[in-house]
């Protein structure tokens, strides 16, 4: 069976050359169909995708940020914490009490900065750096941090003021920059903190006593409540779920689910316009081919007839038309890569200056390929079925009727 198999393929592979104009009619059929295909899946997924791409690596767009001040316990963010869907949380203190000078030895400028609570798994610092811990180390922003002209390990003074039982007070604190966040993290003059010690400049800006910082003031006697929080969901496919949530509960927050979903939609109804050229051109093409096939074997009825008679198997015949729409398909397949990658370059050298460095317009990944060449074989071996139902009805006495 097997050497009838061999014998079968190498008969159908040299009829296919020895009517090379017919095939390479098939080929180009093909690669005329296949390629502008993967030229449009090329365009969708590098416009679309590169779209996609930038919503879900850039963590703003996982922001959940309250509207207004509210008061939010330790027990209630614990609980919301808990949500598989939520990636991220920190209580955030009054935007007024998270403030600090900060002043250094390297520069004579002193810069007031933002302060914002952060901790461990923070979207906007990268994890391989060191992270604000305790009540003296901090992350500067770039910002800041050219205008102080500081480094990772290099020292600060941050000052702040209140007025106390009628007196006006400034205490100082040393801090150490653990590290210094990209200028993607934060854009102004910042500086990511722990919560501890938002908790306890605050603190000492309504004239509580902070011990740990030897700050004298009042004992507070009542459990804390929190403004605000920074939350990040998981993905961006949670924004939406998260802010339902809130919404039942009476939180308003802000979000950019209306922005994802508009990228969501465009790709959903991209997707589904490019399966529906796709299916239509690759149907198409399968009717020709198969009834190219059909046409092929009924010109060979005699030849097949022949080989039946000299002891192949139907099995064996049905072959002769599949071996050819797969030299058709890989051969077609091949060629229509080679058209989009010249139209790819081409296209992309053209947007060159209006997109980002290292964007492409129009691109595809490895599997694309793949996948096309699956599909692309699929499609003509059930072309070649038709045209194999043909082959095996062929009788061997058609071949002696001819001799």
């Amino acid at each position: 069976m097997f050497r009838n198999l061999l014998r079968v393929f190498g008969l159908s592979s040299r009829d296919y050359l020895h009517e090379w104009q017919m095939s390479i009619c098939f080929i180009l059929g093909l690669a005329a169909v296949l390629g502008p295909m993967m030229v449009l899946f090329g365009l969708k997924f590098g416009i679309v995708g590169g779209m996609m791409d930038q919503l879900i690596e850039d963590p703003g767009n996982r922001e959940i940020r309250p509207i207004g001040s509210g008061r939010y316990s330790q027990a209630w963010l614990d609980s919301v914490r808990k949500r598989p869907d939520v990636a991220f949380l920190v209580p955030r203190t009054r935007s007024i009490a998270a403030t600090i000078e900060l002043a250094s030895e390297h520069s004579s400028r002193i810069v007031p900065v933002e302060l914002i609570a952060s901790a461990s798994g923070d979207p906007l610092l990268t994890p391989d750096e060191p992270l604000p811990e305790g009540l003296t180390r901090v992350v500067i922003s770039k910002n800041a941090a050219e205008k102080l002209a500081v480094k990772a390990g290099d020292l600060l003074d941050g000052s702040l003021a209140r007025r106390y039982r009628g007196q006006q007070e400034r205490v100082h604190l040393d801090l150490t920059v653990a590290a210094v966040a990209s200028a993607q993290a934060f854009s102004r003059d910042g500086a990511f903190v722990s919560v501890r010690l938002l908790e306890a400049l605050e603190d000492f800006r309504d004239g509580r006593a902070v011990p740990e910082l030897d700050w004298r003031g009042t004992t507070a006697d009542t459990e804390r409540n929190y403004p605000g929080f920074r939350l990040y969901a998981q993905s961006i496919n949670d924004v939406a779920n998260l802010r339902e949530a809130f919404s039942e509960i009476g939180v308003d927050v802000h979000t950019q689910a209306a922005g994802i979903e508009l990228v969501q939609r465009m790709e959903r109804n991209l997707t589904a316009i490019y399966w529906a050229i796709a299916v239509i051109g690759l149907v198409g093409f399968s009717l020709s081919l198969g009834a190219n096939l059909w046409a092929n074997v009924d010109r060979k009825r005699k030849q097949l007839s022949v080989l039946r008679l000299v002891g192949y198997r139907t099995s064996d015949i049905v072959w002769f038309p599949m071996v050819q729409a797969l030299f058709t398909a890989i051969l077609g397949w091949a060629l229509a890569v080679s058209i989009y990658y010249v139209t790819a370059w081409l296209i992309n050298d053209m947007m060159a200056g209006q997109v980002e460095p290292g964007q492409q317009v129009c691109r595809l990944l490895p599997f694309h390929y793949a996948i096309a060449l699956a599909v692309t074989c699929g499609s003509a071996v059930i072309a070649a079925g038709l045209a194999g139902l043909r082959s095996a009805r062929i009788e061997p006495s058609e071949g002696l009727r001819e001799l």
